[in-house]
């Protein structure tokens, strides 16, 4: 390996690491947020808090992965281009693409670790995570009793207490109510104080109270029979009563086999036999409700096709139609007949929707199986294409550090993961192709990345705002004035009787010109997108005009310097056709709502032209009346 590979390599590999670790610390961040309930309140030991966030980073290390390659990249190749390092690579014959060459190489390595992950170590990553979330989904919440209101956190019963003092942990003015023997029997309790205590195993709470009293209803069977009338109950008055609750706060994993059908936690082999077997099983399915349904929608009877062509042949000689049929019944019997078969109908079209919504279930799952069969490449392929993006983008910025690198890459990631997410969510539901949506994605970025690592080995000012701001300027007219100074070293003085005549020239070719073109008349249509030509008089009148400019910069007299800078800078075409390219004026030509604005806007620049004519008029006459007065003065 050369000295330039490993010294490029060891800025990006020290720069990637600490990118790698701010993304996954804030991937967590977020997937941790969005399961805060899960976790607060529960009482969990930091043995299970400690394999949660463990299996938590292996799950989102392929997510990180391309975001910290993107970040790095940026702010590796734009502290390079900041601190000029890149420059003085090119300088030395090395181009931008040769200097990638390294990393590029470290980048296919890092999409390699990505897969791999997802396809060996996410899986059961993801497996033991979900275990491990719905098992503290079901586990019943630590003992917070509030105050001033109903806590309804252990089950089958709801206690409101007035004051509670967390030193002793004593309550007051306690109200229990009591389902636990259901709700015929509910139980109603008032205590003047009370305590509660967890057993030693962690499964009964003990609830001590004192000075109270115990109501709970005799009414059994249903209460409704009895409204309005008296309801008999029990009352209970005691000093100190005991209660014991059942109430299981230690956390239970739950088994993680029930969770192995999940298809994110599927290697890519597992999820094609999956499928495979899904798409079997729908077959057979759709077998077995065409032969059912040929027995009982279709009543199709068992008999050779003779057989049937014949009883087919005679019903259609009779013409034997439902309706005729019945006219032949009476009142009674045809009724019987229609509610039957409205019944045996409604039956068919029940036992239907519920295959068809099995079936669809199915197609759903046989999807979210595709889906993720996708993803552990698209999002592989991702590090490469991040690698391409933030390079070549960093080399044109040329900003490092952590302020413009890091807000390009979040916010080129979030377009990527808009994308991503939308074309799933449609691949996900049936209504755009799997591979279209799940491809979609990084058939963007690959033009992308090409597009830009062109550009940057061309060393383009796609992404120089100076030179956007210098074509907008240009575009609406806008121009800089000349700023002439006084040199402090003369070598050769200017030839003034040169100048003065041909200063005089060019105020004859300005006056001469203003009035054989008439700028002020509006212009053709035609000539201006279809008849263009190019004006040699303006470009003459510019040409001499700048060669006077710079004859005369090396004049000692001031004067003749401030008239100078009065001179205009005009644009020799602007004012004939708004493009240089001649298929381009045609098409804003035909294309009218263009072409009207162009037209105008070459209509000032026509306006404008004859103007500078007259300005370039009384400049070059101050400049010969300079001239003419610093002679006088001389002799």
């Amino acid at each position: 390996m050369k000295k330039l590979d490993r010294y490029v390599l060891g800025k990006f590999c020290l720069i990637f690491v600490a990118a790698f670790f701010i993304c996954l610390f804030v991937l967590m961040m977020q997937f941790t947020w969005q399961h805060v309930d899960k976790l607060v309140g529960k009482g969990l030991t930091v043995d299970i808090l400690s394999q949660f966030f463990y299996y938590m980073a292996l799950t989102l290390v392929p997510q990180a992965l391309p975001l910290a390659v993107l970040l790095a990249s940026l702010i590796c190749f734009g502290n390079l281009g900041e601190s000029f390092e890149l420059i003085a690579m090119k300088s030395s014959g090395v181009s931008l693409w040769r200097v990638m060459m390294p990393m590029l190489g470290l980048s296919v390595l890092l999409s390699g670790v990505s897969f791999f992950f997802q396809n060996k170590t996410s899986p059961d990553s993801v497996l033991q995570l979900r275990t491990l979330l719905i098992s503290m989904k079901q586990t019943s919440p630590a003992m917070e009793i509030p105050e001033g209101i109903f806590y309804n956190g252990v089950p089958n019963i709801n206690i409101y207490v007035k004051k509670k003092v967390p030193k002793t942990g004593m309550l007051y003015d306690l109200i229990i109510y009591k389902t636990d023997q259901g709700f015929d029997k509910a139980q109603i309790v008032l205590a003047d104080s009370g305590r509660i205590e967890m057993s030693a195993d962690k499964m009964h709470l003990r609830l001590d109270i004192w000075e109270g009293e115990q109501y709970q209803s005799l009414q059994s069977g249903d209460a409704m029979s009895m409204k309005g009338a008296n309801m008999p109950y029990d009352r209970e008055t005691f000093g100190h009563k005991s209660l014991l609750i059942d109430f299981d706060a230690n956390f239970n994993v739950m088994d993680a086999d029930l969770m192995k059908n999940m298809p994110s936690t599927k290697n890519m082999v597992e999820i094609v036999e999956s499928v495979d077997s899904m798409n079997h099983e729908i077959d057979s399915a759709a077998n077995r409700s065409y032969k059912e349904s040929l027995k009982t929608v279709y009543n199709e009877p068992e008999m050779t096709k003779e057989e049937a062509k014949k009883v087919q042949r005679q019903a259609n000689e009779l013409k034997l139609t439902f309706d005729k049929l019945t006219a032949q019944m009476s009142a009674d019997n045809s009724v019987n007949v229609y509610q039957r078969a409205k019944t045996i109908v409604q039956q068919r079209i029940t036992d239907l929707k519920f295959k068809e919504e099995v079936q669809d279930n199915t197609i759903k799952f046989i999807r979210r199986h595709w889906i993720e069969w996708h993803q552990k490449i698209t999002m592989s392929l991702a590090c490469i294409l991040f690698f391409l993006i933030g390079a070549p983008l960093g080399a044109i910025i040329r900003k490092g550090g952590l302020g413009m690198p890091s807000v390009v890459a979040v916010i080129i990631f979030i377009i990527y993961y808009v994308i991503n997410t939308s074309m799933m969510k449609q691949a996900r539901q049936g209504s755009l192709n799997m591979v279209v949506g799940m491809w979609t994605s990084t058939a963007i970025l690959l033009p992308l990345s090409i597009f830009l690592t062109y550009q940057a080995n061309r060393d383009s000012v796609v992404f120089n705002i100076d030179a956007y701001r210098a074509l907008f300027r240009r575009f609406i007219g806008l121009r800089d004035k000349r700023n002439l100074t006084l040199k402090e070293v003369i070598i050769e003085d200017p030839d003034y009787d040169n100048a003065v005549q041909r200063l005089e020239k060019l105020r004859d070719d300005c006056r001469s010109y203003n009035q054989e073109h008439r700028l002020k008349n509006m212009p053709s249509y035609v000539k201006v997108f279809f008849r263009t030509k190019p004006d040699r008089a303006v470009e003459g009148i510019k040409a001499d005009m700048d060669n006077i400019v710079q004859d005369l910069a090396n004049s000692k007299d001031g004067r003749i310097i401030h008239a100078l800078n009065d001179l205009p800078l005009i644009y020799a075409s602007a004012h004939v056709s708004p493009f240089y390219n001649q298929k381009w004026n045609k098409a804003a030509g035909i294309f009218l709502p263009v072409g009207i604005v162009l037209w105008v806007r070459v209509w000032i620049f026509r306006m404008r032209l004859h103007k500078d004519m007259k300005q370039i008029d009384a400049a070059a006459a101050k400049i010969i009346a300079r001239i003419a007065e610093s002679r006088k003065r001389s002799n």
